[in-house]
């Protein structure tokens, strides 16, 4: 009775690691957080020390340290994986960034336009109205 329990147990643990299911460790923790630890150092001193000088240039790098600690947390904390839930995980998440996307540069386009086309009139324009 022990043998096929132990087998049943084995073919278990296969399944989980055929399926894409990350092996968690202490050692993947750490590893996440000190990843975690210097992807937010970085920008704060690269801010606070004004090392670059240019706003546009300094959100810019700002947002791909961000990027690439969204990667670290999602492979090292939430285990994502193209393999995990048979890759139904992969296509939420690419379909979640898709519709984010899409929602930010539309919502920046029609701010855009609404600001170019519905500022106030400059003064020149307001003493030639009627």
């Amino acid at each position: 009775m022990s043998e096929s329990h132990h087998d049943h147990n084995h073919d278990h643990d296969a399944h989980h690691e055929e399926g894409g299911h990350a092996h968690v460790t202490l050692r993947g923790y750490v590893t996440g957080f000190l990843l975690s630890v210097v992807l937010t150092a970085i920008p704060f001193w690269l801010i606070m020390g004004k090392v670059i000088a240019n706003p546009g240039m300094a959100a810019a790098v700002i947002l791909a340290f961000a990027a690439v600690q969204i990667v670290v947390h999602m492979i090292y904390f939430l285990h994502m994986n193209t393999k995990s839930e048979g890759g139904w995980n992969m296509l939420a998440l690419i379909f979640t960034l898709v519709l984010v996307v899409i929602t930010l540069a539309g919502s920046m386009w029609v701010m855009h336009h609404m600001n170019s086309n519905m500022m106030p009139a400059s003064a020149h324009d307001m003493r030639n109205m009627p």
